[in-house]
C-alpha cells in the first residue's frame, strides 16, 4: 500500500517522500529545497531514492534536486520551464508518471508561478493524492508571482473539480495563518472555527496540519468559495468593488490576503 512521509524543513516547507509500495524500499521525493534533509531521512528509514519530482522553479523546492541526482544516479521530472535546467525529463498536461506500481497523472496549475504542474496518483485502495506544491494550501492559495489571477483561479477550479475524499500535500505549513485570514472573511463558518480549534492543537502537539482533504478545503478555505454570496458580500464590503463574475471575487481576495 502507498505511503507517505512527511519531511519538514526549513521555517516551514514540506518535502513529501512517495513510497508506492510499503514493502519496498523504493521511494521518489517531491519539492526537495534540501538534499541534507532527504538524505538523513532514507537513510534513517533504510529507503531507496528512485527520482525526484519537481512542481515549480522557486528555489526552497528544488535547491537540493541536482545533488539527490547526483548522488542516486535517478532523473528529475518537473514542467517544461528555462528556469528549471537540472530537470532530465519534462512533464505537461496529461502526462502519466510511472512510480514503481503507481502512476501520477499531471495537472498544469500554473497561476502562483507560469510553470506550476501538481501530481495527481489514484490508486484503488485508497482516496486519491494530489502534491499540490504551491497552488493549494490548507485553508489558502499561493500568492501571485509570475501567475496571473485568472491562471490560478482555473487552476483551483480543476482542483476543485476532484472527488472530495482527494488527500491535498501543499508545500508549506501555512495552515493556522491561513485560517486567521478566511476568519476575517467568514467569521460566522462554524466549521471554519472549529477547524481553528482543531489545527492549532496539533501544530502545538508538533503535528503537520498537511495533508488536507479537498471537502474540508471547499467548506473552509475562501480561495474555493468565491461563488458563494457571503464570501463575494465580504470581499466587496472590504474591496468597494463590484464583481461580474467569481473571478473577479477570486482576484480581489487574493489581493486581500497579500496585504493582510
Amino acid at each position: 500500500m502507498l505511503q507517505i512521509h512527511t519531511l519538514p524543513a526549513f521555517e516551514d516547507n514540506y518535502f513529501w517522500l512517495i513510497q508506492p509500495d510499503a514493502q519496498s524500499p523504493c521511494s521518489y521525493i517531491i519539492d526537495p529545497g534540501s538534499a541534507p534533509v532527504v538524505h538523513d531521512y532514507l537513510k534513517q528509514h533504510h529507503l531507496q531514492l528512485k527520482g525526484v519530482l519537481l512542481t515549480h522553479h522557486h528555489h526552497d523546492h528544488i535547491d537540493g534536486a541536482a545533488e539527490l541526482s547526483d548522488k542516486y544516479q535517478i532523473p528529475i521530472y518537473g514542467p517544461r520551464s528555462a528556469r528549471m535546467p537540472q530537470v532530465t525529463h519534462h512533464l505537461g498536461e496529461g502526462d502519466k508518471l510511472p512510480l514503481g506500481n503507481l502512476t501520477a497523472k499531471i495537472l498544469e496549475t500554473p497561476g502562483h508561478t507560469l510553470d506550476h504542474i501538481a501530481y495527481l496518483i489514484e490508486t484503488t485502495e485508497q482516496p486519491p493524492h494530489l502534491f499540490s506544491g504551491d497552488t493549494l494550501f490548507g485553508a489558502g492559495c499561493g500568492r501571485l508571482f509570475d501567475g496571473t489571477a485568472p491562471l490560478l483561479y482555473a487552476a483551483l477550479q480543476r482542483i476543485a473539480a476532484l472527488p472530495e475524499d482527494t488527500f491535498i500535500y501543499g508545500g508549506h505549513e501555512y495552515t493556522l495563518a491561513n485560517i486567521r485570514f478566511a476568519l476575517s472573511i467568514e467569521p460566522d463558518n462554524n466549521e471554519l472555527q472549529a477547524r481553528q480549534v482543531l489545527e492549532t492543537e496539533k501544530r502545538k502537539q508538533g503535528i503537520a496540519t498537511l495533508p488536507t482533504q479537498l471537502g474540508r478545503e471547499k467548506r473552509t478555505n475562501p480561495f474555493l468559495r468565491c461563488h458563494l454570496k457571503s464570501i463575494r458580500s465580504s470581499v466587496a464590503q472590504i474591496s468597494g468593488k463590484t464583481f461580474a463574475n467569481d473571478a473577479e471575487v477570486f482576484a480581489s481576495l487574493r489581493l486581500i490576503k497579500d496585504h493582510f
